[in-house]
């Protein structure tokens, strides 16, 4: 077998080989012309470099180029360190001057893109040119935290609820007309493509009909397990569900929706939005609701279950639904609420959604089947299907970041033995620890949080905080605040 980068990275072996040989075959029979190495950003953006089919089977053992400031970007694409400076990225070796990472990708996730004729797809992570992983990758962030549930012998299960917006584009000539180019760009001119304000309807879901059967079909070609599609409260605002998978699963999957249901929509005249809140009037939030549990890594049995209620428990009490495990675990993401909280809501926009009656959370609480509460905690003794949703992510958020956020605060609550409190029938009361509810106070709670810190380390917090507070800082210095959303949110994400 021919001496590889792959090979030094200590992950290329005879299956390997053989795999890639599969993938070359496949791309050949295929009629495949282009095939895009795709890689995961801190924002949950999906970039990368387009190779000719003829290059793909060498670039998936010799890797693929990548500039490594594409992992310093703010928000607006701007570099958040100084790469060019003496000491600009001392904290960060490996990435002085601008210099290359090389992508190497996942084999087992090639695919042939639905909406882009001839086109494969590939998912990769980055490496330093010496074989080593680059560890601030956020796919890797979770690939860690995964480990430390496989030690103490667990696996995360996750389903996903993502509210997004779509609207059909009018005019993209402010966007395209190069007199007017800026950074970040001009959105497009849009219209709604349903009017809002009567949930569930189905004349409003026929209405949607079209941008919808994208949606479907784009999710179903690529093999994401979409259950529904559902038109929100909110005008324009749309839903996806998914089936539960494992954690990774799920993040990947969300990673692939996000990026490709925009795509396939802009091609037929629509454009998507993950942000929290676009700048219209009259809009409604959208939030990404985390359903999560715990399962054996050898058995894949359900860790939260309770057969029956704890003695002498009331259906307030945790332990009414919850196995000890559960309990512990729900305790430790209420204990890390608003330590985790920039990783859940990681945009400015993203805080405008924690308000009272709203059908999203304001306070570090828990309910039973209670949508105004941070957690809800679903399901009953004997229920397979028992586990704990958490309302507080808005869908723009990085999976792989928002997942290993529940991971360290629920193994801190479990190591601790952590008893939850009791369930509240009031969640948008006075008396309770209220969310964080600006970027600025989230990311203060998140550095001085054990759990987070600790979890994901001080040199990730530290890079993760810095690439933020760029982000913050334009925010503070913009003085149409509209128009920051519009060109940083909107037209991006």
């Amino acid at each position: 077998m021919t001496a590889s980068f792959a090979a030094l990275c200590g992950i290329h072996d005879a299956a390997r080989e053989q795999a890639v040989r599969q993938t070359a075959d496949l791309i050949t029979a295929s009629g495949i012309e282009l095939v895009r190495f795709v890689w995961c950003d801190l924002h949950g953006v999906t970039r990368g470099k387009t190779l000719v089919a003829s290059a793909a089977a060498n670039a998936m053992r010799q890797g693929v180029g990548m500039v490594s400031t594409l992992m310093l970007k703010d928000t607006s694409d701007r570099t958040a360190f100084k790469v060019f400076e003496p000491g600009g990225v001392a904290a960060l070796p490996g990435f002085e001057y601008a210099s290359n990472l090389l992508l190497l990708p996942d084999l087992s996730s090639f695919r042939q893109l639905p909406w882009a004729p001839k086109t494969g797809w590939l998912q990769c992570q980055p490496w330093f040119q010496d074989g080593r992983p680059v560890e601030l990758d956020s796919r890797r962030v979770l690939q860690a935290a995964l480990g430390q549930l496989r030690e103490a012998g667990l696996a995360m299960k996750c389903g996903l609820e993502v509210e997004f917006h779509i609207y059909r584009m009018e005019d993209t000539q402010q966007q395209l007309d190069p007199e007017l180019a800026s950074w970040p760009s001009q959105p497009p001119r849009v219209s709604m493509i349903h009017p809002g304000y009567n949930l569930l309807t189905e004349s409003w879901f026929d209405m949607a009909d079209e941008p919808l059967r994208i949606v479907q079909h784009t999710a179903q070609a690529l093999g994401l397990p979409l259950l529904s599609l559902e038109v929100e409260l909110g005008p324009s605002q749309v839903e996806a569900v998914f089936e539960a998978t494992d954690a990774m699963t799920a993040a990947d999957n969300m990673v692939l929706f996000r990026n490709a249901v925009k795509q396939a929509l802009r091609r037929a005249g629509y454009h998507a939005t993950f942000m929290c809140r676009p700048p219209f009037p009259g809009i409604m939030s959208s939030g990404w609701h985390l359903h999560q549990s715990l399962v054996g890594a050898s058995t894949g049995s359900n860790l939260f279950q309770r057969e029956k209620p704890a003695e002498n428990s009331t259906p307030a009490d945790a332990g009414h639904t919850l196995s000890k495990t559960g309990e512990q675990y729900l305790a430790g993401l209420l204990d890390h609420a608003r330590g985790m909280a920039a990783f859940c809501t990681p945009t400015v926009n993203g805080f405008g959604r924690f308000r009272p009656n709203a059908l999203a959370p304001q306070s570090v609480l828990w309910g039973r089947d209670n949508r105004g509460a941070m957690l809800r905690v679903i399901g009953g003794c004997g229920d397979a299907a028992t586990r704990i949703e958490n309302r507080i992510g808005e869908p723009a958020a990085n999976p792989y970041l928002y997942f290993a956020s529940q991971i360290h605060a629920g193994l801190s609550g479990i190591r601790r033995q952590l008893t939850a409190p009791p369930a509240t029938d009031s969640p948008y009361g006075a008396d309770a620890a209220r969310l964080p509810t600006s970027l600025g106070e989230a990311l203060a709670a998140m550095r001085t949080d054990t759990a987070m810190t600790q979890g994901f380390g001080p040199a990730f917090i530290d890079y993760f905080d810095r690439i933020k507070q760029a982000e913050l800082a334009r925010w503070n210095e913009a003085q149409d605040k509209d128009d920051f959303h519009r060109r940083e949110y909107f037209s991006r994400i």
